[in-house]
């Protein structure tokens, strides 16, 4: 029996690997699917058959990761997981609305590489991207839940990410022990404004602000301010997809944007870090 990071979404009890499945003591089973990953949401959360980002949104999103155009972003969380990491022989990460793992991945990476020995989990609804992400990271743990009802346990992780997914403040408190960091991934004000101003008559910058949780307190900022050229229509629209745009843009809007063979676009990011009292 190995002990995994996640609890059971029963009764919270811890949950260990037993061949390919995970079980608690009161004997709650859960089957490791042949991909890697394990389903804790129960039936009764589900909003949806099929929960999460589709198939073909997954694709699209990780071939766009896969090309580098964000890596000026995972590299500044790499060096901030490290350095907050301290001295913690075997940090425990969780990646809270991981995706295909492409963030998690590298973290999980350089603490490796900083001599740690980093326990990571990471929680998404789609099993679609899960499949992609436990790919990615084999010595990972990646399950479907959701992440306003973590399956972990109180105090049970040393440093959480939060990279453009929902925001569970509460529960964050919850898993993140005392003197634990989380870190929250937001797009600055101009990110993607050169692709705004081709959807939209009159763009509006992102509105940025601070907030303050309770349970935390806020440590400061990290800024990546950078300037990308998509040369292929196959990236144009996959980095359109993967934001909320393409649920609110008008059709006009978005056929300019189909009409383009290249675009040079500023992407800005915001690393807010906030350490659990």
């Amino acid at each position: 029996m190995r002990e995994s990071l996640f609890c059971c979404p029963i009764c919270a009890a811890p949950l260990s690997r037993e061949g390919n499945a995970l079980r608690c003591p009161s004997r709650h089973s859960f089957d490791v699917a042949r991909e890697g990953y394990v389903n804790l949401l129960p039936s009764n959360r589900k909003h949806s058959k099929d929960p999460g980002d589709d198939r073909d949104m997954v694709a699209a999103r990780s071939a766009f990761l896969e090309k580098g155009y964000y890596l000026p972003l995972r590299e500044a969380l790499e060096g901030l997981t490290v350095r907050l990491a301290g001295d913690i022989p075997a940090p425990s990460l969780v990646d809270s609305g991981c995706g295909e793992g492409w963030y998690t991945a590298g973290v999980h990476r350089a603490l490796t590489g900083a001599g740690r020995a980093p326990r990571t989990a990471g929680v998404d609804l789609s099993k679609y991207a899960l499949r992609r992400a436990a790919r990615r990271l084999p010595q990972g743990e990646f399950a479907v839940a959701s992440v306003y009802r973590l399956p972990l346990g109180d105090a049970s992780a040393d440093l959480l990410l939060d990279v453009f997914s929902p925001l569970a403040a509460a529960e964050f408190a919850r898993v993140v022990r005392p003197g634990g960091y989380f870190l929250y991934v937001v797009p600055s004000a101009r990110h993607l404004w050169q692709m705004k101003e081709i959807l939209y008559p009159k763009p509006y910058e992102n509105p940025v602000k601070v907030e303050d949780y309770p349970g935390f307190a806020y440590q400061g900022v990290t800024e990546i301010r950078e300037t990308v050229t998509l040369s292929e229509r196959a990236d144009i629209t996959a980095l359109f997809g993967m934001t909320p745009y393409a649920w609110k843009t008008p059709r006009e809007g978005v056929e300019r944007l189909e009409g383009l063979d290249t675009l040079t676009t500023e992407i800005g990011f915001d690393i807010h870090c906030y350490r659990r009292g």
